[in-house]
């Protein structure tokens, strides 16, 4: 099946915004929470710095493939401090709208395929946008490296951010990208397999997961219950900055990037694969 046109992805996209039923939301985010409390220990930290009100663009790391607890927890968090007014929409690749059923649960999820004029018409509406700029790159990264941020080197949520004049807010985990393990991210797989051209793939990850072992990390699988943690970080505003300057935009990324990972830094520290914080372990907490 071919990719849909532009015009079809952003009316895709669009749908999301008014297509959203909060009933099920409610009820997606309540099982995520009991998921993420009893199977994950799920911790969160900082979620207050997520402006109270308005638009804002939360820019995270990618984890766990095709799988998203870290975009569920994120939603948790968000509702669970600021109720259940303060709207997320999560923007997701190409590859879940491909089976009609789950793309129209997704759309009542209130997820937008990764399109900037939907992006854009949610931040207009004082909503906040989720985006992983990683996207397929960050989430099947080796294993050795999960506590790196990987962006791909993409700035198009920056210019985003800019043009609509929102502040950007990292989000980022860990434990979900030890829910499997991946061995190999297959680059020079996907390029030989033009998975690019048909997917916007730009991988092939070679995987254990559970229960199929040595995988492909398209499959899903069952996730390990990996203790998982989640920061937010405080907004990092960009006032003046030109959207068309490449070397602002350069420069923004950096800055991004930088926080996101001194974030991320601040949640592997004394951690123990699989278990947690070292300390939080000696201490019984």
């Amino acid at each position: 099946m071919g990719l849909a046109t532009g015009r079809e992805r952003h009316a895709a996209s669009a749908e999301g915004l008014d297509a959203r039923d909060p009933e099920l939301v409610e009820l997606l985010l309540d099982l995520s929470r009991f998921v993420g409390e009893r199977y994950f220990r799920w911790k969160v930290q900082g979620v207050e710095h997520v402006p109270a009100a308005g638009p804002a663009l939360l820019v995270g790391n990618h984890n766990g493939g095709l799988q998203t607890f870290d975009s569920l927890l994120t939603l948790v968090a968000i509702h669970d401090h600021f109720g259940a007014d303060r709207v997320v929409h999560p923007l997701a690749h190409d590859l879940l709208f491909h089976e009609p059923r789950l793309g129209e649960l997704a759309v009542k999820l209130g997820t937008l395929r990764a399109d900037h004029e939907a992006a854009a018409l949610a931040l207009r509406r004082g909503r906040l946008v989720l985006v992983y700029p990683g996207s397929d790159l960050d989430s099947t990264r080796r294993f050795a490296d999960r506590h790196r941020i990987e962006l791909g080197g993409r700035t198009g949520f920056l210019k985003l951010a800019l043009r609509e004049r929102v502040p950007v807010v990292p989000v980022v985990s860990v434990g979900t990208h030890e829910q499997f393990i991946v061995l190999s991210r297959g680059d020079g797989l996907a390029r030989a397999l033009g998975l690019k051209r048909w997917l916007r793939a730009e991988v092939f990850p070679i995987v254990l997961s559970l229960p199929w072992g040595l995988t492909s990390g398209f499959l899903p699988y069952v996730p390990l219950p990996a203790q998982t943690s989640l920061r937010f970080g405080k907004p990092i505003r960009f006032d003046g900055l030109d959207p068309d300057d490449p070397a602002a935009i350069a420069h923004a990324y950096e800055q991004v990037r930088e926080q996101m990972q001194a974030e991320l830094d601040v949640l592997a520290e004394g951690r123990v694969p699989f278990l947690g914080d070292l300390g939080a372990l000696l201490a019984g907490r």
